[in-house]
Order: structure tokens, then C-alpha cells, then sequence
């Protein structure tokens, strides 16, 4: 059975008109947005709303953009009903992940559908100012390869390691330098239009996970980031849980769960080439443990143990149907995904299935495209919000 759209009422208390073709609007984007193109009579149906009252709404968002008619097929004989699709192309949302090595910016459109990525390099050490230089960069790169401004942008998601907090600025970060305080929602607000969010990018690939992840179906998800760092992020009752101070899931701040110490494991491994640059050691290690070396086995065994704790203690806190082992070295699942499941059997009552992100290296951009679109979804789309002015004209 197809799921319907809100179904609105003709009268409103009161007599409040323009309320009601507000809401008559945004019933109307609501039902067509993700979907193939429909005739007036199955909008009317998927409404509520009588036929006349859906041919006037859709005449109405023509004019100012949301909506465009769909011509028939080649070749259709007599006079075909007329069908209409909603326009995603009328605004942009863009996706941004500062990583260690690298940016990645990621630009779409109304219905999360990518259109353009760019990816610009920037290294492990660079400090703040080279580090915002080359958000700078990505971003710009973006808007130049997809043809747009930053006035064409409506809202922006950023991904950053650390603690942030609601006004978009980095509270705590440990992984690059000179990044604790930076003001990135009002650093990349001079760049784009629209709102600018800012959120930690666990919990951007976890939101990315149960978009079109692994846990699309899940509504209870603990998401490992294992990789340089080690993070998580958390998905209760199908949303993205950040808790009271934003800080929910930084269970990695104790020591005794093994998380700070985690990567040493790795780095103590003596079989790579001499001169290997320390952030690179991990990929040897994991491939000498897939070709059967012994040490190699170990030591991923000892890493996958300290993973574990504290992916164990998430799991007897919030009982999650999906543990998602993300970030980096999931490329290396087939050697890590099975002594960590080992490491969580002993330590908890009940296992979730434990399965690897399918996102790769696009989950924390993608979990911003995301976000953004949550948040147009919640200011201009959403029937029960009571915006005023919902229905922006088109450029």
C-alpha cells in the first residue's frame, strides 16, 4: 500500500484563508516530493483535497517554481491527463566533511539526489588557517563545477571531528590542530546562503547509514567510526541522538575503555617498510594479517579488543538492533569485522547483528546532504510548523 501525504482539511477554524492555502501548498510538495509525476486527480486523492481546490494549489506553486508539468511520451495518442512533478532542482543543499587528509564537498538537490563532488586535498598537520583555506577551496571548486552561487545554496551542512556546540563552533577537537574554537557555521556562512549547521561527522556517517546505508531499516543504531580516530554516533528511535550539551556518544574520553590508545596497537606492528609514514602503518598491518602473517593477526586481535570495550558498553546501554563498523579501516572488514565481534559476544547479553558501512569514504558528507534537508524539511515543508512564508519564489 502507497504511503499517503497529509490529508488537509478545506476549513479551518476561524476562516484563516491564507493558513489554509499554506497548508494546502505544502500538502501538495509534500506528497509529490520523491515521487514520479501525478495527475491532478491522484493528487487530489493523496491530499484530501477536493479537485478544484488541488488544480488551483498546483497552478499556484507552477507560478512560483515548485512544480513543473510533465509533457507526455512520444507517441501517446488522444489527450493524456496532465501530470506534474516537484521541481528539486529549485534549490541546492550542500554536504561538507573536513577530514584529516582530505575535503569533500558534495552539492544536490531538493530530494538529496548528488549532482556534483569535489574533493581537495589538505594535510594531517595543516593548522586552522590552512585547514578553513582549503574548505574554502572545496567549496567554492563545488559551486563552480555545479554552476552555482552561494546565494543559490539553502541550507549547509558541515562535518568536523570533535565537540560542537548549537551556534556551529568547535568546543573540543584533538584530532587536528589549532581546531578547538574555531567558528565554522560563521566561517562558512560568509560562503553560502541559507543556514549553515555544523555537527560532529560520526554522527553524519551514522545519520548517512540509516539514509542509505546499511541501517536503512534500523531504528536503534550504534555507528563505529575506526580509523586515525575512533568515534561513534548514535541513532535512537530513528533519529540522530546528541544528548543534552551535544556531547551523547563520546564515550571515547575514557581512558579505561582503550579507545586513546587504540591506534598504538597498530603502530607497534615492526613489518612495514622502513620510513612508513605512522598514519599509513595500518594498512600494512591489516594486509599482512590477511595473508596469514602471525604478529599481524595479533595485533589487529589486541586493536579489535580495545575497539570492543567500549562498542561493548554502548551496546548494554542502548541495546541497538545494528552495531555499523565505518570510517577507514572498514576497508579491512574481513580481517577486523570478525575478532571484534568476538571481543563484543563476550562482554554482552544480547548481540545485534554487527555488519560494515557500504558508504565508504562519501557517509559523512552524504549524512550532511542529509541534515540539511532535515532541516528545509522542518522549516519550509513540514505542515505543522506554521511557517509563514513557506513556498519560496523561484530564482
Amino acid at each position: 500500500m502507497r504511503k499517503r501525504g497529509p490529508v488537509v482539511t478545506e476549513q479551518l477554524a476561524g476562516g484563516d484563508l491564507s493558513r489554509l492555502r499554506q497548508l494546502n501548498a505544502l500538502a501538495v510538495v509534500h506528497v509529490l516530493r520523491g515521487r514520479p509525476a501525478l495527475t491532478l486527480t491522484e493528487l487530489s486523492r493523496d491530499t484530501g483535497l477536493s479537485r478544484p481546490s488541488t488544480e488551483d494549489v498546483v497552478l499556484q506553486l507552477q507560478s512560483q517554481g515548485w512544480l513543473e508539468e510533465v509533457q507526455p511520451a512520444p507517441g501517446v495518442m488522444g489527450r493524456p491527463a496532465r501530470r506534474y512533478r516537484f521541481r528539486s532542482d529549485a534549490g541546492r543543499v550542500l554536504g561538507v566533511d573536513i577530514g584529516g587528509h582530505t575535503i569533500r564537498v558534495l552539492a544536490a538537490d531538493l530530494d538529496g539526489e548528488v549532482g556534483h563532488t569535489v574533493r581537495v586535498p589538505v594535510a594531517i598537520t595543516a593548522g586552522r588557517a590552512e585547514r578553513l583555506r582549503a574548505v574554502d577551496a572545496a567549496i567554492a571548486q563545488c559551486l563552480s563545477v555545479a554552476g552555482l552561487t552561494g546565494a543559490d545554496i539553502w541550507a549547509t551542512t558541515v562535518g568536523t571531528s570533535g565537540l560542537v556546540d548549537a551556534a556551529g563552533r568547535v568546543v573540543l577537537s584533538v584530532a587536528f590542530p589549532e581546531w578547538t574554537g574555531v567558528q565554522l557555521a560563521q566561517h562558512v556562512g560568509r560562503l553560502v546562503g541559507g543556514t549553515v549547521l555544523v555537527e560532529n561527522d560520526s554522527r553524519l556517517a551514522a545519520l548517512a547509514e540509516t539514509w542509505r546505508g546499511v541501517a536503512r531499516y534500523a531504528q536503534h543504531v550504534v555507528y563505529l567510526l575506526a580509523g586515525l580516530r575512533t568515534g561513534t554516533g548514535l541513532i535512537i528511535d530513528g533519529k540522530l541522538h546528541r544528548g543534552f550539551a551535544q556531547a551523547a556518544g563520546e564515550i571515547g574520553a575514557l581512558p579505561e575503555l582503550g579507545w586513546i590508545r587504540a591506534q598504538e596497537h597498530l603502530r607497534s606492528w615492526t613489518g612495514a617498510p622502513a620510513g612508513t609514514d605512522p598514519d599509513d602503518l595500518a594498512g600494512y598491518v591489516f594486509a599482512s594479517a590477511r595473508e596469514g602473517d602471525r604478529k599481524a593477526v595479533a595485533v589487529v586481535r589486541r586493536y579489535a579488543k580495545e575497539l570492543a570495550l567500549g562498542a561493548s558498553a554502548l551496546v548494554l546501554a542502548l541495546d541497538p538492533q545494528l552495531v555499523v563498523l565505518g570510517g577507514g579501516f572498514s576497508r579491512s572488514a574481513d580481517v577486523l569485522l570478525e575478532p571484534l565481534r568476538r571481543e563484543i559476544e563476550k562482554r554482552c547479553v544480547r548481540i545485534p547483528e554487527i555488519v560494515t558501512s557500504t558508504l565508504g569514504d562519501e557517509s559523512v558528507a552524504l549524512g550532511a546532504v542529509k541534515l540539511s534537508l532535515e532541516h528545509l524539511q522542518e522549516h519550509l515543508f513540514d505542515v505543522r510548523t506554521g511557517v509563514a512564508a513557506p513556498v519560496r519564489p523561484a530564482r
